[in-house]
């Protein structure tokens, strides 16, 4: 599933003022990779794209290049999702990717865009508030009120300017938009036209035009999205990682890649805590330990790979800031209560009987029990 390693330089990425940026865009971040993947990239191109779908999915997944280039894995897990979701964009399709909170949607999402198209930021941020001027297109009233209704008072939305330019728009948590609001992608993905009847005229999109919306599971019913609408997108599922080992490797990549950022230590001193963490979610995940003689109760949170990520990120923080560097039981114990400890009534006694029943009697676990009953008390 998800995740990996960011810019192998250790300079920071910095805006057009030349200020260090705290979160760079993928076509930034990566920029060195997607240069090295066009110039080694002589297969077909789909109108518009940056690179070939081949290339698109070694980006995504990783690899060595015939001259010797590394590209870094950003997608832990099956190769065919990849390649499903890539394909699915070379066509007329829309991509949904469909899965629970942590399944790395909106950091696959993200890196598609800005592998496809070399912008990620057309972006539609879905909420409970989103209008539909999000999807479509708005006004400039100062314009419209001085010279009426003009293509140069209309002000575009992220959709409707990948229309024009042939490129792809993201809408981010599709199914916390209100249904009303969500329905007005239906022609635009049906159709790949945007009628605009206060001017009597209407857009049509020009080749290279997708969208790549995300959802999560625990969302169904929100805002269930129609079956007309529903049938405008190719939806993929992105799973949770299937071992512990391929989780493990998730989540100190991407703490690396955070961590570099931040100047926070390096996630080897600290592989024995993540490896802890990691069994704490995936066992109360499961409902059951990872030798699967022990069943569990479950909490009501998700406990995903990004929340173990938040985790280990935070408890980096305070042994760089309050420790000696080393991630100890003591800087994360904090965190892993939180995340487990969403609903103070049905979790707190979930969380404490798997201290009591399972990490009290795990062998070297001592100094983590001790730290976990500290902070739960």
């Amino acid at each position: 599933m998800s995740f990996t390693a960011g810019p192998t330089s250790a300079e920071p990425s910095r805006d057009d003022t030349g200020t260090p940026v705290l979160r760079p865009h993928a076509e930034v971040a990566f920029a060195s990779e997607l240069t090295a993947l066009a110039a080694q990239d002589d297969r077909p191109r789909p109108a518009n794209w940056k690179l070939s779908p081949w290339a698109v999915a070694t980006y995504l997944l990783g690899g060595t290049l015939p001259d010797g280039s590394v590209i870094s894995p950003k997608y832990v897990g099956p190769r065919r999702i990849v390649e499903v979701a890539v394909s699915t964009l070379a066509t007329d399709r829309a991509l949904l990717l469909l899965g629970v909170p942590g399944t790395a949607k909106t950091w696959v999402s993200e890196h598609l865009a800005a592998a496809v198209s070399g912008d990620s930021t057309l972006l539609v941020q879905g909420t409970a508030g989103t209008p539909e001027e999000a999807i479509r297109y708005g006004w400039n009233y100062a314009r419209l009120l001085a010279q009426g209704p003009s293509r140069a008072a209309l002000v575009p939305s992220p959709v409707l300017r990948a229309m024009t330019e042939g490129m792809t728009a993201r809408v981010e948590e599709l199914t916390r938009i209100p249904a009303d609001v969500q329905d007005s992608l239906i022609t635009i993905l049906s159709e790949k036209t945007l009628p605009v009847p206060e001017l009597g005229q209407e857009v049509q999109a020009v080749r290279g035009f997708n969208v790549i919306a995300t959802a999560n599971d625990r969302d169904r019913g929100v805002n269930e999205l129609s079956s007309a609408l529903r049938r405008r997108f190719n939806t993929v599922v992105l799973p949770l990682p299937e071992s512990a080992e391929a989780e493990v490797d998730i989540v100190s990549r991407r703490v690396e890649q955070i961590g570099r950022s931040l100047d926070l230590p390096s996630v080897p001193d600290g592989i024995t805590e993540i490896r802890r963490i990691v069994t704490v979610f995936r066992e109360l995940r499961d409902g059951i330990t990872a030798d699967g003689r022990t069943k569990l109760k479950s909490p009501s949170g998700t406990l995903s790979t990004a929340e173990a990520i938040s985790v280990v990120t935070n408890g980096l923080a305070l042994a760089a800031h309050f420790g000696d560097g080393v991630l100890r039981p003591a800087d994360v114990a904090a965190g892993i209560l939180g995340a487990v400890v969403r609903d103070p009534a049905s979790d707190r006694g979930v969380w404490q009987e798997y201290l009591e029943a399972v990490v009290r009697e795990r062998e070297g676990w001592t100094d983590f029990y001790r730290a976990c009953r500290e902070v739960s008390a």
